[in-house]
């Protein structure tokens, strides 16, 4: 099997901290808007219900398999090309596929055309993560690694809350003015004419993205050539740390199934139950997303390093844990909260709390990986994240809404029985890992 670094590498091998940060930024604003295509359409269930005579169910399929479909079908073989291929182009290419898919997601007429054009989002979207993350790998050494991730990693909050503020915004503003007329696609709806909207600033980012400098890849002999490690390889590292890997891929996802959950149905869930209107709704959770998101993903690495220095070698993963233990008294509180104002306060707890060990997981896959396998496990990441997080979150909360409680004003309390029922299993998943974890980091001497 490949060695995770065949020679060390010192800081002067990277590029430019400038440089880097620059890179740092435009892949930030480039995850910004794809959680803005992505997340839009949960801002836009009523309008879309009601014009298209769609059900929760299957309002989630779309918020959730439609995308996930082809996300996760795709996610390992890019993963793969990630390992061997200009990184830069290949995301490059994502944004402009998942560009005109959410442009044509604002020409849908019905389920069917809806639920394809959000299949071609998740074909765009696949190439990020993977890329982004084995580039970012790639312009910072392992020591100054967390900052950048966080950074990185603000892009889902930074993209909900625009989605939902300026999406708002964008639907009160319209609300009354009946079908818009656009040049060749003909009459649009406000909520169609909101797709098209959020799509347009993918042109300029691709152009961007394919002015940024490929960086050398750490890890490798002088000289050498990249070259993926096998499949057997790859296997037979993780079945080495099968722990390690089972929290990082089973359990970790666990907290992002209560993300996606949130995103999905906090938006609803405030006009079903607290009478909020559509632009009240998505300017109020925008706001939460945006800043308590935000907030919990900076405040990661500080949180990691203070573990650390208390002498916990395995910071990154206790974090996570901790994390686990308080979402359900926070999500618990939430189904029960009598007005708006305190809905609010949990909302933003849980929304805090949900993205706080995010950056620290993605820098631990990323030290605990070697480079050569980097790509296909960040991508087999993203499978189960979406799998677990994307496609059951909003499904999870609809089925429980739709038949265990048979009530639409009753998503607040299958937000609650989900999260609490995930967060114990994610408990369970990556407590049992700390140990494992230690000893993985004990015999990685040299990480690149």
């Amino acid at each position: 099997m490949m060695s995770s670094a065949a020679t060390a590498n010192t800081r002067a091998d990277y590029p430019s901290p400038r440089r880097a940060w620059g890179v740092t930024l435009l892949l930030t604003v480039v995850f910004v808007f794809s959680f803005v295509d992505r997340q839009i359409l949960n801002l836009l269930v009523g309008p879309i219900q009601q014009d298209l005579d769609l059900s929760d169910t299957q309002v989630s399929l779309l918020q959730g398999l439609g995308f996930v479909a082809t996300y996760v079908l795709l996610s390992i073989p890019i993963g793969r090309l990630v390992d061997t291929r200009r990184r830069t182009s290949i995301i490059a290419c994502g944004v402009a596929f998942w560009s005109f898919a959410t442009a044509a997601c604002g020409m849908a007429r019905g389920f069917t055309g809806l639920f394809v054009a959000r299949a071609g989002v998740g074909v765009g979207e696949a190439t990020l993560t993977p890329a982004a993350w084995s580039l970012l790998a790639d312009y910072f050494p392992p020591d100054r690694r967390s900052l950048p991730f966080s950074v990185f990693l603000m892009g889902p909050y930074l993209g909900v809350g625009i989605a939902m503020i300026a999406g708002g915004l964008v639907m009160d503003g319209l609300a009354g003015t009946g079908p818009i007329e656009f040049p060749i696609v003909g009459m649009l709806a406000p909520w169609q004419a909101t797709f098209f909207a959020v799509a347009a600033p993918g042109v300029i980012l691709t152009a961007l993205l394919m002015l940024v400098p490929e960086p050398s890849r750490k890890g490798l002999s002088a000289g050498a050539v990249p070259e993926a490690a096998s499949f057997p390889d790859i296997l037979a590292w993780v079945g080495a740390h099968h722990r390690v890997y089972v929290a990082l891929l089973v359990g970790v996802p666990c907290i992002v199934l209560v993300l996606y959950g949130l995103q999905a149905w906090v938006p609803t869930y405030l006009l079903r139950v607290h009478g909020m209107s559509l632009g009240e709704a998505g300017t109020q959770y925008g706001s939460i997303a945006l800043i308590a998101g935000s907030l919990g993903v900076l405040s990661g690495p500080f949180a990691g390093r203070y573990l650390e220095r208390l002498g916990y070698r395995d910071y990154q993963l206790r974090v996570c844990v901790l994390v686990l233990a308080l979402i359900g008294p926070g999500l618990a509180a939430l189904a029960v909260a009598p007005t708006a104002p305190m809905a609010l306060a949990c909302i933003a707890l849980v929304s805090y709390l949900v993205p706080l060990p995010l950056a620290l997981i993605a820098t631990a896959l990323q030290n605990a990986t070697p480079n050569q396998m980097r790509g296909v496990l960040v991508g087999a990441y993203v499978v189960t994240t979406n799998v677990i997080g994307l496609a059951l979150g909003p499904s999870l909360v609809a089925l429980a809404t739709d038949y265990l409680f048979g009530d639409p004003a009753a998503v607040g309390k299958s937000l609650a029985v989900v999260g609490v029922a995930v967060s114990v299993a994610g408990l369970f998943l990556v407590g049992r890992a700390l140990a494992p974890y230690r000893a993985l980091l004990d015999s990685q001497s040299t990480v690149s």
